[in-house]
């Protein structure tokens, strides 16, 4: 009797398990497997001679966190990007020495990106480094000052010749570059661990429908509106959430006595940078790194696009859009779902559409997006602080 008792427990608990997971079509399928696997493999920018390279990572991580390249000594990499929120500042606009006009982004898996900043200013994450150091509401720094620093303290002098194999060199552009680099294979560390989207992901996979039913069912139903109805996954692609592209996505981009011009000004500026792919700082001498840069075009349409940011630890890097001006998921959701498509470009954005949903839709889709963020987020793994000499 108690045997007869125990395997109908047992087959109760099985069934409502399988009863837990979704029919998923083979296409939603195929979209949901799309997002992954999840870490990516790790490969070295080619880019940047010292990615991967221990010694950079260290000075990397001293220089991220050096009062020092800001001339007032108040303003460092961490005052935007700090660890212990997620990797941003919580913010609605980023705040240096002055307030600025556009969000920070959390630094969670930077490696991966294509472009940099909200406008793609960046062609390469080691020029996007040094550019904050420039800028006059952030650190206020400038190239010469900041060689300065390297040359003159000897920790960092001394670090500086163990990572690239040379003394800080007299030119200041090339101990500029050497700083962007470090702090490029420090930023190459900062990567988001696995999340409850990850394994419902795998376990569709390999087909364990028992573990695949741990994944909550609003986060099921959210996850089935994200690849199907709501074409969500056309624009946050693949296993970081993004194509790495930029949209008008119907946030408006004015600003005080005048407007952001999002991909537009950016492509203005990754023209004029000395420290751009097709400049003497880029260490893939192949040119394939280059490419993309000498083949890219201004257009009127680049006006008010802003890159499409990765979801994961989405729900660690409030406020969101490239101004900041939406507190929560919620209301990023609510944005999408009322979108007013006369905003929008009239020769581009055709993807985004009025979704109309309702109440339960809604909150099932701020589910899943909640899913895409790991429960608690460590530090990169700190390598042991050796001497210099």
């Amino acid at each position: 009797m108690i045997r007869l008792l125990l395997g109908a427990l047992l087959w109760v608990c099985a069934s409502i398990s399988w009863a837990q997971v979704l029919d998923f079509s083979e296409a939603e399928t195929r979209a949901i497997l799309r997002h992954g696997p999840w870490p990516s493999p790790w490969s070295p920018d080619p880019t940047n001679r010292v990615s991967g390279n221990p010694a950079a990572i260290e000075l990397g991580e001293r220089l991220f966190f050096e009062p020092r390249l800001s001339p007032s000594g108040k303003v460092l990499c961490a005052t935007c990007h700090a660890p212990f929120r997620g990797w941003q500042d919580g913010r609605a606009r980023a705040f240096g020495l002055a307030e600025t006009d556009r969000n920070t982004q959390s630094l969670f898996n930077v490696r991966n990106n294509r472009w940099f900043g909200w406008d793609g200013a960046g062609d390469s994450l080691w020029a996007q480094s040094v550019r904050p150091i420039l800028e006059a509401r952030e650190m206020g720094g400038s190239q010469a000052e900041a060689a300065a620093l390297i040359r003159r303290d000897p920790e960092l002098s001394c670090r500086f010749e163990k990572t690239f194999g040379a003394p800080p060199p007299a030119d200041d552009e090339g101990v500029f570059a050497g700083i962007g680099k470090a702090l490029a294979a420090f930023q190459e560390t900062i990567v988001s661990g696995r999340t409850p989207f990850d394994d419902f992901r795998d376990a569709l996979e390999k087909g364990d429908r028992q573990a695949a039913a741990r994944y909550p069912l609003a986060a099921q139903r959210g996850l089935k509106l994200f690849v199907g109805r709501g074409n969500c996954s056309a624009c946050h692609f693949g296993p970081a959430f993004t194509n790495g592209e930029f949209h008008d996505t119907g946030v408006p981009f004015f600003l005080k006595g005048g407007a952001d011009p999002g991909r537009h000004g950016g492509l203005k500026k990754l023209q004029a940078n000395a420290f751009n792919l097709l400049g003497a700082h880029n260490d893939d001498r192949s040119g394939s790194s280059a490419v993309k840069t000498r083949q890219v075009a201004i257009e009127h349409r680049n006006f008010g696009e802003f890159k499409v940011p990765s979801l994961r630890n989405v729900a660690q890097t409030a406020p969101y859009m490239h101004n900041g001006s939406l507190a929560t998921l919620a209301e990023v959701v609510r944005h999408y779902s009322e979108i007013n498509p006369d905003r929008l470009h009239a020769e581009g954005e055709s993807l985004l559409k009025p979704l109309h949903l309702s109440a339960g839709e809604a909150a099932d889709l701020v589910a899943f997006l909640e899913s895409l963020s790991e429960t608690s987020s460590a530090l990169p793994p700190r390598l042991p602080s050796t001497a210099c000499r």
